[in-house]
């Protein structure tokens, strides 16, 4: 995917059980002035990683229930996955190239 993935609960959980690539997880909202910056560097993230990596949004307003189940309490929140575990979280803006070295040691 060339882009990042709008996923819901159940898009989520079918996407990150099977997923054999590392998947970088953006716990977002709309109204986050910090979250709307780090969008572009998160789409292109999804470019750059492409065949290599998941790029998955998940907006907070819209589905608690996935920032409850990472206990996210603030956003932007990422969450990098590898074979369905947490491998890595950070709350707060990061560049593309940092999320970029996550994915990167996540898939060694």
């Amino acid at each position: 995917m060339h882009e990042p993935i709008e996923v819901d609960a159940a898009a989520f959980d079918d996407i990150v059980g099977s997923a054999s690539q590392p998947i970088l997880v953006d716990f977002w909202a709309a109204w986050c002035g910090p979250c709307r910056a780090a969008a572009p560097q998160v789409h292109a993230l999804a470019e750059t990683m492409a065949g290599q990596a998941l790029v998955l949004k998940v907006d907070t307003e819209a589905h608690p229930e996935l920032a409850n189940r990472y206990n996210v309490q603030a956003i932007p929140n990422f969450v990098v996955l590898k074979h369905g575990e947490v491998v890595r979280q950070q709350p707060g803006v990061a560049p593309r190239e940092v999320m970029q070295r996550w994915l990167e040691e996540a898939g060694r």
